[in-house]
């Protein structure tokens, strides 16, 4: 037995919680045993991922529970966004596939939560290049092999740009083709590939990690600004079409902009990639009836994108 398994078990998150002097009460707001509110479930964008046993990212109990036995393939999960996403899923007891081209990187991932005192029983590193067909079929089948249905998709996995000043005017073809083929075609492809093994479940929850770049022209990020805008495209229309050929299967198909965090690609920011856990677990553990082809930001946002109007209600 890992030496941290039951540890996100309901049985011992209660148990946690009543040692702290925290009880949930019936309406989700965490409180200490005089009264006074310690957590109110909620978009919590600083918490430290060492205490998720006693603010568990916002989360109310019950949502956290909805999260506790589900399976989720996180691309891009050997760093950034992917590794803090799947170190907050495992610690809700969720499975979780983790894939990425590196794999010394997706067992640092594994790594990280052994020292957060997360099991580690129920977690599968997968090596695969997405921008690979054959690397993605094979993923595919090594998924569906593990688990009788896949619950969520997370793609995280992207590049940045070239970093040259005009990169629309002097990048070369093949840096225009990886960048598009990894950020645009891959997450297709892939999402493509799996949702049939996801309908199995009832409810497919598929989130794509999208940027402020997909709503900006700036100059110097032209063709990366080209991903993230088709990438959106493609996200609210896989939605749209999925929800239309499936209507019997509760699809939940979103986008979330990151913002700005300490990750690979961006080594000057303070901001933990933690920072976008809370908003994305609100999504990912939405009952049936949620937001599908709609738009969020990390902070709590409901964003519009084109067509698509902002989610009018509250995600808990």
């Amino acid at each position: 037995m890992d030496v941290a398994e039951g540890k996100s078990s309901v049985f011992g998150i209660k148990q946690r919680l009543a040692r702290a002097g925290i009880v949930p009460a019936p309406d989700g707001i965490r409180k200490v045993a005089d009264g006074k509110v310690m957590l109110t479930p909620g978009v919590h964008q600083n918490v430290d991922p060492a205490k998720w046993c006693e603010h568990l990212y916002g989360l109310p109990l019950s949502r956290w529970e909805r999260l506790r036995g589900k399976s989720f393939w996180i691309t891009g999960a050997g760093t950034g966004y992917g590794r803090s996403m799947a170190v907050a899923l495992a610690s809700a007891g969720a499975h979780t596939l983790l894939s990425g081209r590196r794999r010394e990187k997706l067992i640092e991932t594994v790594d990280e939560m052994r020292t957060l005192s997360i099991s580690t029983a129920n977690c599968h590193v997968i090596q695969c290049d997405i921008t690979e067909p054959r690397d993605v079929r094979e993923a595919c089948e090594k998924v569906a092999g593990l688990n009788a249905s896949l619950y969520g998709l997370i793609n995280s996995a992207a590049l940045p740009s070239s970093g040259k000043p005009y990169p629309l005017q002097q990048d070369t073809w093949e840096e225009w083709d990886r960048l598009i083929r990894t950020n645009v075609t891959a997450h297709w492809f892939l999402t493509r590939e799996i949702f049939p093994h996801m309908c199995k479940g009832g409810e497919p929850r598929v989130l794509f990690l999208t940027s402020e770049a997909g709503w900006a022209p700036t100059p110097g990020f032209g063709p990366y600004n080209v991903t993230k805008s088709a990438l959106n495209s493609l996200a609210a229309s896989m939605a749209a079409e999925y929800a239309s050929s499936f209507p019997d299967l509760d699809v939940q198909v979103n986008t979330l902009v990151p913002g700005e965090a300490k990750t690979e690609m961006n080594q000057d920011s303070d901001e933990s990639p933690y920072s976008i856990v809370s908003m994305a677990m609100m999504l990912l553990s939405h009952p049936k009836g949620g937001p599908n082809g709609k738009f969020f930001h990390r902070d709590g946002r409901h964003l519009r994108f084109a067509y698509s109007e902002p989610y009018g209600r509250a995600l808990i």
